[in-house]
């Protein structure tokens, strides 16, 4: 089954721990197996009388437990008798019980690691790969699903397949220890016995099919649920001014409804494992002791009663064993799904990848260029055979219509994106050929919307800048016009700013997002204009931060407000995806195109 071999995949990265966990459980099975045995001897003693003891010894090498019995006689026979034997008997079930509980508690004590690295490998592996997934994935996923992965489908993968571990780490020893003790007691009544399992396993195996069914609609509703309670949490300020709260409220009440009858189905199929396997584990005992009582009546030379006795206990113990398994194969099943969903973020190709030896981008020299560079998305043409040439020290603007293809552009150049026909290229090399961190070391992004994490301001503005000295910092925040509003916080640069950086105003969130642009000092700026949601005074301050910031550097701005980009070296106008227009902004106005019509829809504004 696919996701054992998943579980195994990582098991076997800590064989050391395997090894020692394997030892302590045949160790503890070992022992409770020696002290159920001890059972025959203690019935034997208790029902044997003197007259009898001779015939044992007649028989003796007959049966393999009659060299204990025969070693039990010399002790009856010794000082103390009979009650010294028993004492001897009591004392051997102690030290053996204790032995077996504490081996049973050295495996659970070095299982319990062992189960914790599979999900702590798992749930790292998945947000490594989270991160060095391309941008483009997360505009096909959502949130809630991604989140549902890492925590729901985690937990369930944890309660179901890792407990399968543990089942099948132990419970097959014991069952191979426990049927070879039956196998001593009696041949033919195991032999018997064993026959009948099959029937048990066929049973049990066709209830449990549906399962990973059921867990699959599980998993993706729950992913549903999530989504619904991001994009609510986000947008609340919108819900409530639109009086959408019922709207809200009914969708996720249907979806909710739906996962409890999705639940209540997989789980009681679930509940099904338990008691299908103990009715069947008593019909088979039931058989058992007719089988078994007819050996005995028949011919106690076969088996007598006491070992008849002694196997029904041992075989009764068997029966949890059996249980787990059974339930195990059922949890399988239903983290299965669970795991495949894990698996497939895993496993997730990741589409912007370096080459074997990548060159390593040093310095930003001379120009970026476009050379008839094309990029769709399921198959919607996006950019359409751009040449474009931008020189080092030269601010470039982007301006379009919601659509046109400014974002996609400028993300081909940290390669969010990689071009599907064309090359872009930095010093003339074709920037797949650079390294990733290499290439993105050289470029500082100002998004409109402001991404802050929550963490204290300092930390905000030192984003991968783990040098980064407290001057640096401050200087940053200077230079972006952050400094004095910084200082008048409570806790100054140390202050937390709360989930997205809730805390601050818009215009203290992209002064602080400038302020970390500023620190990295990167030779090339990609700008996504700051200031097109911002009120007048905060808009001069992050404007006048973002010209601090452009400053003897090469700039990329997507343009909103066109009033802020009169002064580019040159202003690109694209239309669904083509560069139409190009030039000063004194060139397009004298063109009487589309880029003087936006700039004059803006002027009636």
């Amino acid at each position: 089954m696919k996701s054992l071999r998943t579980i195994f995949r990582y098991v076997s990265k800590y064989p050391k721990l395997i090894f020692t966990y394997f030892t302590f459980n045949i160790l503890s099975n070992l022992f409770s197996v020696v002290s159920l045995g001890l059972l025959s001897p203690f019935l034997f003693l208790i029902f044997k009388k003197e007259n009898k003891l001779g015939n044992l010894t007649t028989s003796i090498g007959f049966h393999p437990m009659d060299e204990f019995k025969l070693w039990m006689v010399h002790l009856i026979q010794g000082p103390g008798g009979e009650i010294r034997a028993l004492g001897v008997i009591c004392i051997l079930i102690v030290i053996f019980i204790l032995l077996k509980n504490l081996f049973l508690y050295l495996s659970i004590y070095i299982l319990t690691p062992i189960r914790n690295l599979i999900v702590n490998d798992m749930r790292t592996a998945m947000f490594k790969k989270i991160l060095a997934l391309p941008i483009g994935y997360f505009n096909d996923q959502k949130k809630g699903d991604i989140m549902s992965r890492l925590t729901n489908d985690l937990s369930d993968m944890e309660t179901s397949s890792v407990n399968l571990l543990e089942s099948l780490c132990r419970e097959p020893v014991t069952i191979i220890l426990f049927l070879t003790a039956m196998i001593v007691l009696s041949p033919q009544l195991t032999l018997f016995l064993i026959i009948l399992l099959p029937v048990a396993g066929f049973i049990i195996g066709r209830i449990g099919r549906s399962l990973k069914k059921q867990s699959t609609m599980l998993q993706e509703k729950l992913a549903d649920i999530l989504s619904t309670i991001e994009e609510t949490l986000g947008g609340i300020r919108v819900v409530k001014a639109f009086n959408a709260e019922n709207d809200q409220f009914r969708k996720f009440d249907d979806q909710n409804n739906e996962l409890l009858a999705i639940k209540n189905k997989a789980i009681r199929r679930r509940d099904l494992a338990s008691p299908v396997t103990e009715v069947l584990a008593f019909l088979a005992i039931v058989a058992v002791l007719w089988y078994g009582g007819q050996l005995v009546l028949k011919n106690s030379f076969v088996l007598n009663a006491e070992d008849f006795l002694t196997y029904i206990v041992i075989f009764s113990q068997l029966i949890q064993p059996l249980k787990n398994l059974s339930s195990a194969s059922y949890n399988i099943k239903k983290g299965a799904a669970s795991i495949e969903r894990i698996e497939h973020l895993i496993n997730e190709d990741v589409s912007i990848k370096e080459i074997a030896n990548p060159v390593t981008l040093a310095s930003f020299n001379n120009c970026i260029e476009f050379k008839n560079v094309s990029f769709s998305y399921e198959d919607k043409i996006i950019l359409d055979n751009i040449n474009l040439k931008i020189e080092k020290g030269k601010t470039i603007a982007l301006v379009g219509s919601s659509g046109a293809g400014k974002s996609t552009l400028v993300d081909l150049i940290p390669r969010f994106h990689d071009t599907m026909n064309g090359e872009l290229l930095i010093d003339g090399i074709n920037i797949k050929n650079y390294s990733l961190k290499s290439l993105r070391d050289q470029m500082g992004i100002v998004t409109q919307e402001p991404i802050l994490f929550n963490d204290t301001i300092a930390k905000n503005i030192a984003l991968g800048m783990d040098n980064a000295t407290e001057s640096e910092i401050m200087n940053a925040a200077k230079i972006a016009n952050a400094h004095e509003f910084i200082l008048q916080k409570e806790n100054g640069y140390n202050t937390s700013i709360g989930e997205r950086g809730n805390k601050l105003s818009g215009g203290q969130k992209q002064r602080v997002t400038i302020a970390r642009a500023v620190l990295k000092n990167p030779p090339i700026l990609l700008l996504d204009e700051a200031t097109s949601s911002l009120d007048t005074e905060s808009e001069k301050l992050v404007q006048d931060a973002i010209n601090n910031l452009m400053t003897n550097r090469t700039s990329v701005v997507i343009a909103h407000r066109l009033s802020t980009i009169r002064h580019a070296d040159e202003i690109i106008v694209l239309d669904k995806g083509k560069i139409v227009e190009r030039g000063t902004h004194m060139t397009l106005m004298a063109l009487d195109g589309i880029y003087r019509n936006l700039v004059s829809m803006q002027e009636v504004k």
